[in-house]
């Protein structure tokens, strides 16, 4: 299973991602492992979905990124 997850950060706001082990990912953002989110921890996970395929994921991903996506994630915080 690969999920597409939003993370949320008092320090730098919020932070789209995929993964297949969302679990660990949530680690090694929270462990300072990422150089995109390191500066943001701690996070909290405030939305994720599960999903049959990688492209399945990434693709949910590319629309939380978008304009639309945007303000539908908006609306979840």
């Amino acid at each position: 299973m690969f999920y597409c997850y939003v993370l949320r950060s008092q320090k730098t706001g919020r932070y789209v991602g995929s993964c297949e082990n969302l679990t660990d990912r949530i680690r090694r953002h929270n462990a300072g492992e990422s150089k995109a989110t390191k500066h943001g921890v701690p996070w909290l996970l405030i939305h994720s979905e599960g999903f049959a395929t990688r492209a399945e994921a990434a693709q949910r991903e590319r629309y939380y990124k978008s304009g639309k996506g945007r303000e539908d994630l908006d609306k979840l915080s």
